[in-house]
Parts: C-alpha cells; sequence; structure tokens
C-alpha cells in the first residue's frame, strides 16, 4: 500500500495539476473568507468552514477524476493488476494518497488562522475542531469521487459523475428541499445529508452521529469502488 501511495501522491506533484488546484483553492477560499471577515466583526473562522461543503463538492472530483480514469486511458491499469499486491492494496493506496493530498491542501491554509490572531483572540478549539470535520467531510468525497473515477476511462466524464454524485448527497440534507417533504420523513431524508452533518462540527461540536455517518459513507463507496475493480479483474 504504501508503494501505492508513494506513487499516486508523487504523480499529482510531477505535473501542474496538483499545484494548480492548490493554488485556486487556497485562492478562492482565502477571497471568499476575507470578503466577508470584516462585516461580521468577530475573530472566527466558523463562515470559512462553513463554506466547505460546497468547495470540496467542486474542488475534491478533480483531485481524485485521474486516479482510476488515467490509469483505464494509459492501460496501465492492466500492468498495476498484475503486480504482487492486493486490490485492497491499490485502492486505499489511492484513497490514502488523495487524502494526504488534501491534509496538505488544508495545512497551508493554517496562515488564515495565524492571521486572525494577530487581530483579535479567536478560540482555536471550534478551530480544530473545524479543520477535524474538514478532513472528515473531505474524506466521504474522496471515497465518493474514486467511486466516479472507477466508472469510466475519461476523466472529464469522472469529474462530473463524482460532483453529481457529491451534489445528490449533499443536497438531501438541504433545509429548503426537506421542507418540502412530509414531517415523518424529512428527518430521516436530512440525515444523509453531508452538508447537515458538517453544520454541527463547523459550530466546534463534534457529535458520535457524524462521525459515524462521515465514516459509513467512506466504507460503503470504498467498498463499492472494490466490487468495480474485481469486476474489471
Amino acid at each position: 500500500m504504501s508503494a501505492v501511495i508513494k506513487k499516486e501522491l508523487k504523480s499529482y506533484y510531477n505535473s501542474t495539476m496538483g499545484y494548480i488546484i492548490t493554488i485556486v483553492f487556497l485562492g478562492l477560499t482565502s477571497w471568499l473568507f476575507f470578503k466577508t471577515f470584516f462585516l461580521y466583526g468577530e475573530a472566527s473562522m466558523r463562515s470559512y468552514f462553513n463554506m466547505m461543503p460546497v468547495i470540496f463538492m467542486l474542488f475534491i472530483p478533480a483531485i481524485t477524476m485521474r486516479q482510476w480514469a488515467e490509469e483505464r486511458k494509459l492501460g496501465t491499469v492492466e500492468v498495476l493488476f498484475t503486480l504482487p499486491l492486493k486490490d485492497t492494496d491499490i485502492l486505499l493506496g489511492k484513497f490514502f494518497a488523495s487524502f494526504f493530498f488534501l491534509v496538505i491542501m488544508l495545512i497551508l491554509t493554517i496562515t488564515i488562522p495565524i492571521s486572525i490572531s494577530f487581530i483579535g483572540k479567536p478560540d482555536f478549539g471550534e478551530i480544530l475542531t473545524g479543520y477535524i470535520g474538514s478532513l472528515l467531510l473531505g474524506a466521504a468525497y474522496l471515497s465518493i469521487g474514486l467511486f466516479a473515477s472507477s466508472l469510466t476511462s475519461s476523466q472529464i466524464v469522472a469529474f462530473i459523475l463524482g460532483l453529481l454524485f457529491s451534489f445528490s448527497l449533499f443536497i438531501v440534507g438541504e433545509s429548503f428541499v426537506t421542507m418540502t417533504l412530509p414531517p415523518a420523513i424529512a428527518p430521516i431524508i436530512r440525515y444523509f445529508g453531508l452538508g447537515y452533518h458538517f453544520d454541527s462540527i463547523a459550530r466546534g461540536v463534534i457529535d458520535m452521529r457524524d462521525l459515524i455517518y462521515y465514516l459509513s459513507i467512506i466504507v460503503i463507496f470504498l467498498y463499492l469502488n472494490y466490487i468495480v475493480i474485481k469486476e474489471r479483474r
């Protein structure tokens, strides 16, 4: 698994794609955050983390779209499957490589809480919780994106599928959708929303139900990915 992780992680930085994704992510999130930061008059990153479900929905499919799709397009997936590696080693290696890439991107945002600390006195416990929640949310999106990438040999199609799957799981938890449903069904549908479970984490509260939800999404989509690559083999 470690060999796959090293290979995939290097591939992000051996091409311009990894740098472009990182720079655009840092630039866009910083601009959106500081655009309204001084209007609130509060040294807090809550508004920054509140936009993570939408930001990740757009950026993470771009991180995962090449993982399986490029292997199939170039024909290297056959070579990969002939190596003395288990399917789970390959799958988890690709997942953790994408996850470490996401971790590096989030580490680079450390300049934001540092800047805020010069202006006021932020709640670093809430900020730490926000980063933990962002990693859980990002890992869930990554598992969805990897599954989408395994379904096609086109990176563009993989991006679109990843975006559609992620959007579907995000939108079901939004209030403007659930408010149109019967009261008995609305809480059940809302529970499946990726953004719904992130709301309390963004406020600095880690609920066991939210952890179980994100871990379940990760396991389910990695298992679906495993089924697809078993069929491909």
